[in-house]
């Protein structure tokens, strides 16, 4: 039990640059407590005193802001930082060394028996206000951008972000941005773009070129003597769209 609340101070330390003193730790972050308090339920859950259980983590919920089912799978040195709003639910797994911000929820989509909760693999980070919805893996090392809505399996290393949510890189591409930026807060970097908006600046660079090519071609042929209308066409400011999608 020492030694799980040792590796518990030791992550936040790790990944939360405003601790001072192990003392602050253990006496006001919300996360530890909240951590604590469900390790104690969840035993009370599988000596199937559910209802002590059930009242335990009702009151973890009522001192820390995040409510945990006692049901639910912890994984050893998980970080909930600053952690209000944070829901997760029975059939819930949440893997070793994973991170999770405020108002996230691992919530279900069904109110079958059985396994209606996320699964997410070791070291898995996920930014605020994100929600992971149904019985979908979240691979090792995943990382699931704030405000994402995800309702799909994430690859492991890959970076899912959107509304729903879209994956943006992948394990190669996320541990070269892991060994420049190092952790990577919130789990989204300041210059990663939503693959929509990569999508549309692609096609409007593309048209862009035909355009280009259309108009070189008409200069050829009325250079050897073909003659030909130019069709009516709307302006394309190119750069115009570009800076508007962004």
């Amino acid at each position: 039990m020492f030694r799980q609340l040792r590796e518990d101070v030791a992550v936040v330390f790790d990944r939360d640059p405003a601790a001072r003193s192990v003392f602050e730790v253990l006496t006001t972050y919300p996360g530890i407590h909240a951590i604590l308090l469900h390790r104690l339920a969840a035993s009370m859950w599988r000596l199937r005193l559910k209802w002590l259980a059930r009242w335990i983590a009702w009151w973890a919920r009522w001192g820390t802001g995040i409510e945990i089912h006692p049901g639910a799978q912890i994984g050893r040195r998980v970080f909930i930082d600053h952690g209000m709003g944070v829901v997760i639910g029975e059939t819930a797994v949440v893997g070793d060394d994973c991170t999770l911000y405020h108002q996230v929820t691992l919530g279900g989509t069904s109110w079958n028996e059985g396994k209606r909760h996320p699964t997410l693999g070791s070291g898995v980070v996920v930014g605020a206000g994100a929600k992971i919805l149904g019985p979908i893996m979240i691979g090792d090392g995943a990382k699931v951008g704030s405000n994402a809505v995800v309702v799909k399996d994430v690859p492991a290393g890959a970076t899912a972000v959107g509304i729903p949510a879209r994956i943006v890189t992948s394990k190669a591409e996320q541990a070269t941005t892991v060994r420049k930026l190092g952790f990577s807060a919130y789990a989204i970097s300041a210059d990663m773009n939503d693959p929509m908006v990569k999508a549309m600046h692609g096609l409007i660079d593309h048209a862009a070129t035909v355009d280009g090519r259309l108009e070189w071609i008409m200069a050829q042929l009325q250079q050897i003597g073909v003659t030909a209308s130019e069709p009516r066409r709307d302006d394309f400011d190119a750069a115009y769209l570009n800076k508007i999608v962004d």
